[in-house]
């Protein structure tokens, strides 16, 4: 049996062209009205490849019309579409809906940061490596690195328009889709190496920051046909100066964190904060320069989740020296004295954790989630705030010297 087949397969799907979803009955009925997307791929229109899996018929929509106003909440307006627009400019083997998924995971954090050339690299709708830099380039090598072997296959985005030798460092590498809001001339023949790449031109990422604080409706299906709908999150934390100071009452007392973060620990915290948005709950980031060093996701537990950021950070920083130098993995080298030297660089960066910041999407229960990441050497952490025990993680920053803040808003996303 060939089991490839149902991979290169296109799942014939027989979902409607339009659809609209109502709100409420008779004349105050809000509707919203979508359309089917479709691409020319070999003179065929056609929609997406499958769903999750090969055996799931899936359709994207366009919303074409109507609104939405609940309460003060209103709905982002037809007519600013972003993945649901993309133009495909390559399609290879053409995309079904993981890929669509991912890069729309990569535009909800890239959304949050115009201010510089930012690359997402995105795997399972979480990202691989998040970084920015002055120069595109450098920001794609800086993502790439943060998790190598997790990138391979993803979905990378970027906020500027894509240059020849960003390019080259992508083509250069196995990747599933590439989206920018444009693309220097040369660029395409470069990307065009990899013949089944999926290249997405997203015009509207020019005006990213426009969709940072829009809202739209999220529809989660239950098992039994139910749904549950909610707003789309958008966090209240932006910019530096909308930290909140770290304090808390226990039995009677107040306690404060005794420092407050360097400017430069202020842009990392902001930084990290701002990839959350995009990372599943429940999470713990480490990020560094502008960079995520260790990204844990989807975890029970707090504790849980730090240790296998830290690990990660420990892996990956050693299979990126491993690369650098040798140009293989760090699981492929032998042990010897080249392994050795790359054990104690990694043992004396602490997995690159040293000076870094620590961020978490939701507050510490105890303690004893925030002490993995001080006892590594993080300089500042960021977390909501609100937890019983919050005198307990100020105690734990204050005795390591560590500054802390707070955001005051959760940053789940299931």
């Amino acid at each position: 049996m060939d089991f490839k087949a149902a991979y290169r397969t296109v799942l014939r799907e027989h979902f409607p062209d339009s659809l609209e979803i109502r709100f409420g009955q008779g004349p105050e009925a809000q509707t919203l009205c979508y359309r089917k997307v479709t691409w020319d791929i070999a003179g065929q229109r056609q929609g997406l490849r499958y769903g999750d899996n090969p055996d799931q018929e899936a359709a994207l929509y366009r919303l074409e019309s109507g609104s939405l106003a609940l309460g003060e909440v209103r709905t982002i307006q037809p007519g600013h579409p972003l993945v649901s627009d993309a133009e495909l400019l390559q399609s290879g083997k053409h995309p079904g809906k993981t890929n669509l998924t991912d890069v729309d995971s990569a535009l909800n954090i890239l959304r949050y940061l115009p201010g510089s050339p930012c690359t997402v690299i995105v795997k399972h709708n979480n990202p691989c490596g998040v970084a920015r830099a002055a120069g595109l380039a450098e920001s794609y090598r800086q993502a790439y690195l943060a998790d190598r072997i997790a990138a391979f296959g993803g979905a990378i985005a970027v906020n500027r328009e894509l240059d020849r030798e960003t390019a080259e460092l992508i083509a250069a590498q196995y990747c599933e889709v590439v989206a920018a809001p444009e693309f220097a001339e040369g660029v395409l023949d470069i990307l065009g190496r990899r013949k089944n790449l999926r290249v997405m031109r997203i015009g509207a990422m020019a005006r990213l920051q426009d969709y940072a604080s829009l809202r739209v409706p999220d529809f989660t299906s239950l098992v039994d046909g139910g749904l549950v709908v909610q707003w789309s999150y958008a966090p209240i934390t932006r910019t530096v100066g909308d930290f909140l100071p770290a304090v808390a009452t226990w039995q009677g007392r107040e306690y404060r964190i005794q420092r407050q973060p360097t400017a430069a620990e202020a842009e990392d915290l902001l930084f990290g904060w701002l990839v959350e948005a995009g990372v599943t709950s429940n999470s713990v980031l480490f990020v560094k320069d502008g960079a995520t060093v260790g990204i844990g996701t989807g975890e029970q537990d707090r504790v849980g989740v730090a240790e296998i950021a830290r690990d990660k950070a420990y892996r990956k920083l050693a299979d990126r020296l491993c690369w650098e130098r040798h140009r293989q993995p760090y699981s492929a080298l032998p042990e010897g004295r080249q392994r050795a030297a790359i054990d104690e660089q990694v043992r004396e960066a602490r997995g690159g954790l040293a000076g870094s910041c620590m961020v978490s999407d939701a507050f510490f229960p105890f303690r004893d989630g925030v002490d993995v990441g001080l006892r590594e050497g993080v300089t500042a952490v960021v977390q909501p705030g609100g937890s019983e025990r919050d005198y307990e993680v100020i105690e734990a920053c204050n005795q390591a010297g560590a500054a802390m803040v707070f955001t005051g808003q959760r940053s789940f996303r299931h």
